[in-house]
């Protein structure tokens, strides 16, 4: 029961960045992680929503109670060592006192986020970002883009080939760029 110090821990170097050292301002702070790496920036988005401007979500585990709840999927009950067994109360609690989807701050302004999943993902479902994105965009008062993109022939991993692979970060970059204000967007 000590998934929460990766938030804090995450949440803590970031304010070190901008408070202490100086090195940058939340509007130019960006963050970005993939699978349970997208279960860090959600929670830690909800935790301090105003500490970064733009963040991506790849493939995001954002839905930890109803996931990890359902041993048919893939990985589930493998993970109950390590993450907890929601049908155990004090998991359960545990879960949802971190879990991204039942964390989000109403009212607060969130950052631009692009949500990235795969429609094969036999990992985390592509409903999980899908939901998420929702979640921000009718309970926040955000007028940041909270965008999704569901590619319909991706798994976890997402692109094999190479080149799908560099138009995919292409992708990623010029959105993190144009949200950063570091480039225009075209027309």
């Amino acid at each position: 029961l000590c998934k929460t110090n990766t938030f804090d821990d995450f949440i803590d170097v970031a304010r070190w960045l901008v408070n202490d050292k100086k090195l940058t301002i939340p509007e130019k702070l960006s963050c970005e992680g993939r699978s349970a790496g997208g279960l860090l920036i959600g929670a830690s988005l909800n935790q301090s929503p105003e500490l970064f401007g733009v963040a991506i979500l790849g493939v995001p585990f954002v839905d930890v109670v109803s996931t990890m709840i359902d041993a048919s999927i893939p990985l589930t009950a493998g993970e109950w060592e390590e993450w907890g067994c929601p049908n155990e109360e004090k998991f359960f609690d545990y879960m949802m006192s971190y879990c991204p989807m039942h964390n989000v701050q109403k009212s607060a302004k969130y950052p631009s986020m692009l949500l990235t999943a795969g429609l094969n993902d036999p990992r985390v479902q592509y409903w999980e970002p899908a939901k998420f994105a929702a979640t921000i965009r009718h309970t926040t008062s955000a007028d940041s883009i909270v965008a999704l993109e569901i590619d319909m022939a991706a798994g976890h991993f997402s692109a094999s080939d190479r080149y799908k692979y560099l138009k995919e970060l292409a992708f990623d970059y010029a959105f993190l760029l144009s949200q950063l204000g570091i480039v225009e967007g075209r027309d």
